[in-house]
């Protein structure tokens, strides 16, 4: 079983749009935002992976939106990892009231590669699978 990371994260006036709540593609940001904390909340921050000579890119996005999100609500986006291949992770993340889980605004799943000090694909560290709580490969 993988380990759930919840992160808060306020919407701002500049993120609605004429209708009033958070555009769809800000969603992105959030869940951007929220993986990054995830991973150094895990260890293994930006700077972190710098170092290491490691990036993490996004190769794939599905977004399905369920409730319109608006100035003053709270929303704590979960981030989850679902599945994990050679090179690539899933993350299921959920854009959700913080005291009413079952009101979501928006979930996703996100593919990420895990990149190596080459610019190439490489294995996803044991290191990282053992802090996202997920089985290491052997």
């Amino acid at each position: 079983m993988t380990r759930r990371h919840s992160c808060p994260v306020d919407a701002r006036s500049y993120e609605l749009d004429s209708f009033g709540h958070v555009n769809y593609a800000v969603y992105l940001n959030y869940f951007e935002y929220a993986r990054y904390q995830a991973f150094a909340d895990g260890g293994f921050s930006a700077e972190r992976l710098a170092e290491r000579g490691e990036a993490v890119h996004v190769v794939h996005v599905e977004v399905d939106y369920r409730h319109e999100l608006r100035l003053g609500e709270d929303v704590v986006i979960d981030s989850e990892l679902v599945g994990v291949r050679r090179t690539s992770m899933n993350i299921r993340q959920v854009a959700r009231h913080p005291e009413n889980p079952d009101h979501v605004y928006a979930e996703g799943l996100v593919v990420i590669v895990w990149i190596g000090p080459d610019g190439r694909p490489m294995r996803v560290p044991n290191d990282v699978l053992a802090a996202l709580g997920a089985p290491v490969a052997s």
